[in-house]
């Protein structure tokens, strides 16, 4: 079986996603892909949360949001 299929297969596999399917959360070891799309009407593509790559990807999306909005309230405090 080629590897596409394998990702296909699990994509498609109800229990690598989580219950709530607003945040489309997604943990597959045998999908290759880190990115995968939702599998909702809901566009956008979610992290594959079972390889390291996935979730350092994760929490980087994190830090950057916090030490944006960080700098930007340190920035909005300072002006007034």
């Amino acid at each position: 079986m080629q590897q596409e299929d394998i990702n296909k297969r699990e994509w498609k596999d109800k229990n690598n996603w989580s219950e709530s399917t607003v945040f489309g959360i997604y943990f597959s070891k045998k999908d290759s892909r880190i990115w995968v799309p939702k599998p909702n009407a809901i566009p956008g593509w979610t992290l594959n949360l079972a390889h390291f790559s996935g979730v350092a990807i994760f929490f980087a999306i994190i830090c950057v949001t916090m030490l944006v909005s960080g700098l930007i309230g340190f920035y909005l405090a300072i002006e007034s």
